[in-house]
């Protein structure tokens, strides 16, 4: 038949869908952080739990969970990713989810000293949320769509939460950074498109080449390059601490790119306060900026690698210094300006006494912030070491991994006799599928029912299933199903 395939088939798909598994969730998801406490971490809002409020007037109450209860909770539920929060610790659980009735799975439950079904717990107090808990992004309030969302979006360093005056670690569209309406960037693109579909359709007289080269959102003018700053510093934060102005361009930092401007005159003013620093490519060659890349969504391997080691080189604690930098540096730009910072700009910050009183406020500005990761899934890995049976997650893996991950919390005499059945079936089916695997034939569900039925000693089924195929009139003299164009 059409759905028909061979053995071998069979396996390497099974084989290639684990892989692509296991790339897409590459990390255990068997333990949530909350017992770990205040952490940087990969944090997810659940939609179908506590979904965004219709109007502004009703009632709220913003919850996030971790990446592993993201997996084993609310799988099968609306979820929006919202990457890296910090000092932030998993609601799941908590009494943030009182109203959802989706119990964590993966903590340990007090009433029946089992895992699992844990509700009502005591949330946190000193979370901190703001509009992404909703699925809105950027000073815009978009709802964020990854099918649609065309260019980058970066992401603020998040000096202040949204109780201070700060944004709180948001994601910004670029011209909204500069108090640019989308529906203007969106319109060059659209027109930037429309003028390369019909520059290829003159070229070669067909779309096809255009839809394969689709144009990307431009960066704004004014907006620096990608290549030449590692961190954003908002409007929003910047305003909530204007003593971090002072820096913009200096060592460390780019000249300030102008936020909304209140008036023309306003504007005016900021421009020439910004004009009477050097240009982007001029201050990135005196610092000897690398281009590297700033923060997004998705990284390289190399490049969490990379910050990886640099946190683990850093032990050194903060220290104060007695060199006075800020009395050196040039007047604050006036106005609301985001800043752009290169990836050693901590070097650069003042640290006298009374620089490092505010800067204390913000470790983040201090050090490099170590995000954490769950231990990674390796479903090969040797006995007793990361991704064996005993530390893999249920749930990922293979089936055979799930089935040793199960059998490692089950009783010993259970679980013994369990592997026994599990075995003496595996060898079976070996031995039933290696002729179809050596041949390439194809195996029909009326094989696999067959020699099912005579393991379980059920011969009268065996016949019923033979008989059946063999009314269907497409069955050969050993009884298997033609493998139809296979």
């Amino acid at each position: 038949t059409e759905q028909s395939q061979t053995a071998q088939d069979y396996i390497a798909s099974q084989l290639t869908l684990e892989a692509d598994a296991r790339e897409a969730l590459p990390y255990q998801f068997d333990t949530c952080t909350k017992p770990l406490g205040p952490l940087r971490q990969s944090v997810y809002a659940c939609l179908t739990c506590t979904p965004p409020p219709a109007s502004p007037l009703q009632q709220f109450t913003p919850a996030g969970v971790c990446y592993s209860c993201s997996i084993s909770c609310h799988g099968e539920h609306t979820l929006v990713e919202l990457f890296t929060k910090r000092d932030f610790v998993c609601d799941c659980g908590t009494t943030r989810y009182e109203n959802s009735g989706t119990p964590c799975a993966l903590r340990p439950n007090p009433l029946t000293g089992r895992k699992g079904g844990v509700t009502g717990e005591e949330a946190r107090t000193a979370n901190r949320y703001n509009q992404n808990f909703q699925g809105r992004f950027c000073g815009c309030g978009e709802e964020y769509d990854p099918e649609t969302e065309k260019g980058t979006m970066f992401q603020c360093v998040g000096l202040g939460t949204i109780d201070n005056g700060g944004c709180g670690e948001d994601w910004w569209h670029p011209e909204c950074l500069m108090g640019l309406p989308r529906t203007q960037a969106a319109a060059n693109t659209t027109d930037k498109a429309e003028s390369a579909l019909g520059t290829v359709q003159e070229e070669s007289g067909d779309a096809t080449e255009a839809e394969e080269k689709p144009v990307e959102n431009e960066l704004p003018p004014g907006f620096p390059d990608e290549d030449d700053f590692d961190h954003l510093i908002c409007h929003k934060c910047t305003s909530a601490f204007p003593w971090i102005k002072q820096y913009a361009g200096t060592p460390g930092f780019l000249p300030a790119v102008v936020a909304k401007a209140s008036t023309t005159q306003d504007a005016t003013l900021l421009t020439e306060d910004i004009d009477k620093t050097s240009d982007y490519s001029t201050v990135a060659s005196m610092q000897g900026v690398p281009k590297s890349r700033k923060r997004k969504a998705e990284e390289t391997e190399e490049e969490q690698e990379s910050k990886r080691s640099k946190t683990e080189e850093s032990s050194d604690l903060p220290t104060v210094t007695t060199t006075v930098k800020h009395t050196t540096l040039p007047a604050a730009p006036k106005g609301p300006i985001n800043l752009f910072a290169t990836e050693n700009f901590r070097e650069s910050l003042c640290r006298c006494a009374e620089c490092f009183a505010r800067l204390s406020k913000h470790p983040q500005l201090l050090e490099e912030e170590e995000t954490y990761e769950p231990p990674i899934s390796e479903s090969d890995a040797p006995p007793g070491e990361l991704g064996s049976a005993a530390g893999r997650s249920v749930g990922t893996g293979s089936i055979l991994d799930r089935g040793e991950a199960a059998l490692s919390t089950m009783d010993r005499v259970k679980a013994i006799e369990g592997v026994m059945a599990y075995n003496y079936v595996r060898d079976k089916v070996k031995t039933f599928l290696q002729p179809f695997a050596e041949t390439g034939q194809a195996v029909s569900a009326e094989d696999i029912k067959a020699y099912f039925a005579k393991l379980r000693g059920d011969e009268q089924a065996m016949k019923d299933a033979a008989s059946g195929a063999r009314a269907n009139g497409s069955v050969q003299g050993d009884g298997r199903r033609e493998q139809g164009g296979y």
